[in-house]
């Protein structure tokens, strides 16, 4: 897949999905979900206040008769309602509404609430459509994991595979980003990038390319790699995935590629029972269109 419009297209060919959606009475939201529903996606699923879902749904000309409410004025409550229906199997994706994303992942971390397993590593992953890129781009991790260790980085590197397979890329070529391509060894980000590289050359990760330290630039162009006289890299310059070092890297990259760049997006947690789209609350209505869809694609 080159467009995130392709994600849509394949979600609708699998089949409409349960939709539960914690707090979901923004226009955002509202006119996404909407839209989703139209596309033959999902069957959606609100809890939330229904005087304020039924003020917004005439101001955006939706029609709320689509919608399955489940009155609850209570963000925290919403929340818990939406992870309920998604454990128990009365939903196939959760999403966030106008809810705060600590409250959100409060709600989905809830040992009692059955959504996340016992030692489970919850990760954020996100897929670009970035003009001038010539494909799409799988990311991690921007939003979840502040400093993730040695051990977080090979499930990282397991479910950006898992994504990049969904978009039907067979063998993922996964660049390890450090400050530079050379190898620092006083730099953390640059050593586990060389250990993780080497593990996937013994196919200690599954079937994956994986190459690092690379910076930025070398990773996703060819002429800076060319420039910085990279050999033997068969993902200098063809990268379908990053992984980032540190959230902070990770954010800044995926905050200036969307509000900088021009770039689209579409983004989910795994590491749960049930795929959960997770999108900023000023996330365009297409974002959270693009988001749901990668979701309902990753739904059993």
């Amino acid at each position: 897949m080159q467009h995130l419009k392709e994600i849509v297209e394949e979600a609708r060919r699998r089949g409409k999905k349960r939709l539960a959606v914690a707090y979901g009475q923004d226009a955002h939201t509202l006119a996404a979900v909407y839209e989703a529903y139209k596309e033959g996606l999902v069957e959606p699923i609100l809890y939330g206040d229904p005087q304020i879902i039924e003020q917004v749904c005439k101001e955006e000309k939706i029609d709320i008769n689509i919608f399955k409410i489940i009155p609850e004025s209570n963000d925290v409550k919403c929340v818990k309602l939406a992870v309920a229906a998604a454990a128990s199997g009365e939903a196939d994706v959760l999403m966030k509404g106008l809810v705060s994303t600590d409250k959100y992942m409060r709600g989905i971390l809830n040992k009692e609430a059955g959504l996340f397993p016992p030692k489970g590593t919850l990760s954020h992953i996100a897929v670009l459509e970035i003009p001038g890129y010539n494909k799409l781009l799988t990311i991690a991790d921007v939003a979840v994991i502040p400093l993730p260790d040695f051990k977080q980085k090979q499930i990282l590197i397991g479910n950006l595979t898992k994504i990049a397979n969904m978009i039907g890329v067979k063998t993922p070529k996964i660049a390890c980003i450090a400050p530079s391509e050379q190898l620092l060894p006083s730099v953390i980000s640059s050593t586990e990038a060389a250990m993780l590289a080497k593990m996937g050359d013994r196919g200690q990760l599954g079937n994956v390319i994986v190459d690092g330290p690379l910076s930025l630039d070398v990773a996703l162009y060819k002429e800076a790699a060319e420039i910085k006289k990279v050999k033997g890299s068969a993902v200098a310059g063809d990268a379908d995935c990053l992984l980032f070092p540190n959230i902070e890297s990770g954010n800044v990259f995926f905050k200036a590629a969307t509000h900088m760049g021009g770039s689209e997006l579409a983004a989910m947690v795994m590491g749960t029972n049930v795929p959960c789209v997770l999108t900023s609350r000023g996330d365009s209505s297409l974002t959270k269109l693009y988001s749901i869809a990668l979701a309902c694609l990753a739904a059993k």
